[in-house]
């Protein structure tokens, strides 16, 4: 059988609305100093897209009236690549917003960036890092050689400065990804075996772990392809829908913009360039009342049974 992308197929996922916008998901841009097996935006070193410094100031101006926002989500990319990073960092905690950096915990490491971790700290910026896996192996076989170690280093040098420690304001959360076609284990006990051995090994702590599936799209799903898999994992998706998951999906209360402030329902529509909601025609930001964003209906295709398959996934880990 002929295998295709999962925004081709018709979609039998059940019908989800809108909660009111909390949370602001920003891709600033597909620059990365990585390039992962299974990004599902196909970053990397030589991509130019970023978004422009008049939409950075619009959506800092944003941060005046839209009420119901508590979170700046920042991701890319590396969202710490972009120029005026700092500058959206800084604007969005003076309105007293919380900043999440999504981070690969290697661009701590590159030059140039030597300030970041410190900067990051300053303005008590959550750090989301992914690490796929505790071992070396692993995680460079996933990410790229010498990934693993610049990423002990890393987080080295936060927990020196007191992100993950215990009575510490700033949070470090690590991120897990299945290598292959096959659901993440269960989180609690993957977090409890990640602590124990970057403790034991490295003396590295952390927060939380995050433990997520693994999208059926862009790279991660052109390699299912290439392997035969793609119609095989979206049964094993589809097959493990829990109904419970459903109402915590993270499209419920995230509005997800892209580099050029075009607003989508998650990150994962974002990258299948599926307009906001029912809608057949993409959306500015600027042109958004997101008050009046409340129950209307939410973008769905069969990628999405990849957050209620099992114990769940989000951002922010399994929703079990």
């Amino acid at each position: 059988m002929h295998e295709t992308l999962p925004y081709l197929e018709p979609s039998d996922f059940p019908t989800s609305v809108r909660h009111q916008p909390e949370v602001l998901q920003l891709n600033l841009g597909y620059l990365c100093n990585l390039s992962c097996i299974h990004c599902h935006v196909n970053a990397g070193p030589t991509r130019t897209e970023l978004m422009s410094k008049d939409n950075i100031d619009k959506i800092i101006a944003l941060f005046d009236n839209a009420s119901t926002i508590h979170t700046l989500d920042l991701t890319g990319g590396a969202p710490e690549m972009h120029p005026h990073f700092q500058t959206l960092v800084l604007a969005a905690r003076q309105h007293g917003i919380k900043v999440i950096d999504r981070c690969n915990l290697v661009i701590l490491e590159e030059p140039g960036y030597e300030y970041l971790a410190q900067f990051l700290f300053d303005n008590q910026v959550e750090i989301t890092a992914s690490l796929p896996c505790y071992l070396e192996d692993n995680v460079d076989a996933q990410r790229g050689k010498g990934v693993f170690g610049k990423s002990i280093s890393a987080l080295k040098k936060l927990n020196a400065l007191g992100y993950g420690q215990e009575k510490s304001d700033c949070i470090l959360n690590l991120v897990f990804n299945p290598q292959g076609a096959e659901l993440p284990p269960a989180q609690a006990e993957l977090e409890q075996a990640y602590k124990t051995y970057l403790q034991s090994q490295y003396d590295i702590h952390f927060n939380q772990l995050y433990a997520v599936t693994n999208m059926p799209i862009q790279r991660f799903g052109s390699t299912l392809i290439s392997k035969g898999q793609m119609n095989g994992y979206l049964k094993l998706l589809k097959d493990n829908y829990c109904a419970q998951n459903l109402a915590h999906i993270m499209c419920k209360n995230t509005l997800s913009i892209d580099w050029q402030g075009y607003v989508y329902d998650c990150d994962f529509n974002q990258m299948l360039d599926l307009p906001l909601g029912s809608g057949t025609q993409k959306q500015h930001f600027t042109e958004l009342d997101l008050t009046q964003l409340q129950g209307s209906n939410i973008a769905v295709r069969q990628h999405c049974y990849g957050c209620t398959a099992g114990q769940g996934s989000s951002c922010g880990g399994s929703l079990a």
